[in-house]
């Protein structure tokens, strides 16, 4: 089920100033091995919520995978290679759609080393490592490290540990409120300049602020759509024809056992109890076998999602009427005979018997539901998802039995019922081929790019209207001379989803089935077919990118160097909107595909700012000239990422992603800078109110 968003700020609304994000802590030791070999140990001490890319990550994707470089040293050399331990984890991200292994909590980078002459030495080497949460990605960090071996007669083994602080550094830095920047080149020192007078405590060991709550709200968030989804699979349960006649017999058999009325209703709700706390007995055994983790990295392994495209492929086979899921007929036989002995176990054992027999018509929703659950990584999503659908289940069995006279109101059972079952078995098919696509990603074997997707769902969907109106008929059918106003509806809606999927095929963005589908760069065609150019940013013609242009998120071009937005700033005398984005960054392209997609938005991005994206984890080198020392990092700046996050520290006191704010050419802002929003008309009157703030001044 398509997760619905929650939409808040990244940062506590009460601050003035946003916080520097610094989730590691690090320390390194030093253990003498004997021999004048010694180990170097770097510790990496990660926070909850967080995770540090390994050196195995794949490197050509998004994330950076950890590198530990050592200084060469005329008496040191290395003996192997660089060797981490911790539990690593090997995950599907269904956002980069690529799999990725990180560690939690903490690991261990360690080398050894031979001293060639026994004699005091220093041993230098640097780290470069990235680290996300569930949201977000901190630009890559690089730090430098060393430790001192000093040999001993004895061999004793020494362990020197050492926390690594970054020393505190206030950063002092110059309004130039006045000045006008040269917009020609604007180097690390230039930006320096732009900035307003700010303090940044810069050290490893700072307050990272109090994300519980939000990360709460979302996992609370998570497991209502779980319940929700249970109580939709519970629904449709109820009239399969495995359940539905099963109603008035029920609660015709309580009313007549029952000496009054209060006995009969006392009865119902033993039964509907009964029928919940087998469901959510059997969800918590589940849980306790697998567990949580278990089952979400289940569900993120293409060998696994293989399993899962066989199994909907026998459900929907099942539901065509091929043949039918049946527990042991045994089974049933035993929990009958139990039922006869009366009493509330024998209710029990009534409830029990249902969920038997029920089994081929529940199992298929059953299984949905589990493997939707699994993909949520909460140990209690499968339990909350079992207590919705065993809820609405069990509900008609007591509203019934309070109010008996409802029953004559319901639908006869007939041909409807199966209709209503081969009619999911569809939905089930449609469904297989997600999770083939899943392992597709994985492997990047290009067996359902895109359009050949989208290409199943058409004919899959086509084929369910065309049976909804009667034009064929499956084995356990019956014939049919007229159809009913309902399931004309329905197959009113399927052929509308049907027509809506067809210009996918032509890179129309379908965004009912964002997280469904692959993403649009996984196509035959990425940049769509028959595609025409979009008007340049800034307000031209129809045309060319310009020079330091590209083409960003729905063909918006954006500057990608301060400087050339600058100069074309002034040039069309239009804001800047800045952009601190990062290719590994997840809210960025939440805010990308949700918000930026509107045409009012769009609009405005296209036509009233000048945008630039400035990317914290580009790794692109730097000139030599413009790899200067940076107070904010702490260390010379190395990469174009470098840049842009000393840019963002010093101007914003900020090292988050997504942060947009909208200045002028000399870089005085107009709104307060905004993170992560997804609320469009939010969205819209932030950026209003920066560019008619500017309007006002030039004007």
């Amino acid at each position: 089920m398509k997760k619905r968003t929650l939409f808040f700020l990244l940062f506590l609304p009460f601050l003035v100033n946003a916080q520097i994000l610094t989730p590691v802590k690090w320390s390194t030791e030093t253990k003498d091995l004997g021999n004048d070999e010694y180990e170097i140990s770097l510790h990496a001490k990660i926070d909850k919520g967080w995770h540090m890319y390994s050196q195995k990550h794949p490197g050509d994707g998004i994330g950076v995978p950890a590198t530990i470089t050592f200084e060469s040293n005329p008496n040191v050399e290395l003996k192997g290679e660089v060797s981490e331990s911790g539990k690593l984890l090997d995950k599907y991200s269904e956002l980069f759609q690529q799999q990725e292994k990180y560690y939690e909590n903490k690991v261990t980078f360690k080398q050894k080393v031979k001293l060639k002459n026994p004699k005091e030495t220093t041993v230098k080497f640097s780290a470069e490592t990235q680290v996300c949460d569930a949201e977000k990605c901190l630009p890559p960090d690089w730090l430098d490290f060393s430790v001192k071996i000093t040999p001993k007669k004895e061999e004793v083994v020494e362990e020197k540990t050492e926390e690594i602080e970054e020393k505190s550094e206030e950063i002092a830095v110059t309004s130039t409120e006045n000045n006008v920047i040269d917009s020609t080149q604007l180097t690390q020192n230039e930006l320096n300049e732009t900035s307003d007078s700010t303090s940044i405590q810069n050290q490893t060991a700072v307050e990272t602020g109090d994300t519980k709550p939000e990360k709460d709200k979302e996992a609370e968030k998570g497991l209502w759509d779980i319940f929700l989804l249970g109580v939709g699979g519970g629904l449709l349960a109820l009239v399969m024809p495995c359940i539905f006649p099963m109603i008035p017999l029920t609660v015709s058999l309580f009313t007549k056992q029952s000496k009054s009325r209060s006995e009969g209703i006392t009865k119902a709700l033993t039964y509907g109890l009964s029928i919940v706390v087998i469901f959510v007995a059997l969800a918590c055994l589940a849980t306790l076998i697998f567990g949580a983790s278990a089952l979400n990295e289940f569900s993120t392994n293409p060998w696994v999602n293989i399993a899962f495209f066989l199994i909907f492929i026998f459900f929907a086979i099942s539901f065509f009427g091929a043949f039918e899921i049946a527990l042991p007929a045994s089974w049933a036989n035993y929990t009958d005979k139990q039922a006869d002995k009366g009493g509330y176990i024998g209710i029990f054992f009534m409830a029990f018997t249902l969920v038997i027999i029920s089994f081929s018509c529940t199992l298929p929703i059953i299984g949905s539901l589990a493997t939707q659950a699994s993909t949520t990584g909460n140990y209690y999503a499968l339990i909350v998802g079992s207590l919705g659908f065993s809820v609405t289940l069990a509900i008609p069995f007591v509203l019934f039995a309070i109010f008996p006279s409802w029953i004559n109101s319901l639908p006869r059972s007939g041909g409807w019922m199966n209709t209503v079952k081969v009619t999911l078995g569809f939905i089930e098919l449609a469904f297989a081929f997600k999770f083939l696509s899943n392992a597709d990603l994985v492997w990047q074997a290009h067996w359902l790019e895109r359009e050949v997707f989208l290409a199943i769902w058409i004919a899959i969907f086509g084929l369910m209207g065309l049976y909804l109106l009667g034009k064929f008929r499956l084995k356990l059918d019956a014939p049919e001379d007229r159809i009913g106003i309902p399931r004309l509806f329905f197959a009113i809606l399927t052929f509308t989803f049907v027509i809506y999927m067809i210009p996918g095929l032509w890179g129309a963005p379908v965004n009912i089935l964002s997280g469904l589908t692959p993403p649009i760069q996984y196509a035959e065609s990425p940049n769509g077919v028959g595609r025409a150019a979009v008007a340049v940013g800034g307000g031209e013609a129809a045309g060319e990118l310009l020079p330091g242009q590209k083409y960003g998120p729905h063909q918006i071009p954006a500057f990608l160097d301060m400087a050339d937005a600058i100069e074309h700033s002034k040039k069309v005398n239009k804001p800047i909107m800045i952009d601190f984005t990062g290719h590994a960054c997840a809210n960025c392209r939440k805010v990308e595909e949700r918000v930026w997609s509107d045409p009012k938005v769009k609009n405005m991005l296209l036509n009233d700012v000048v945008l630039v994206s400035l990317y914290v984890d580009e790794r692109t080198e730097l000139p030599k000239e413009e790899q200067v020392y940076s107070e904010a990092l702490g260390r010379n700046l190395k990469t174009v990422g470098n840049k842009w996050t000393a840019f963002e520290i010093e101007k914003y006191n900020n090292n988050a992603q997504p942060y947009y704010i909208i200045v002028d050419e000399n870089l005085n802002n107009y709104n307060e800078p905004l993170g992560a929003l997804y609320d469009v008309d939010e969205y819209v009157k932030w950026m209003k109110q920066g560019i008619d703030g500017y309007n006002a001044k030039k004007n």
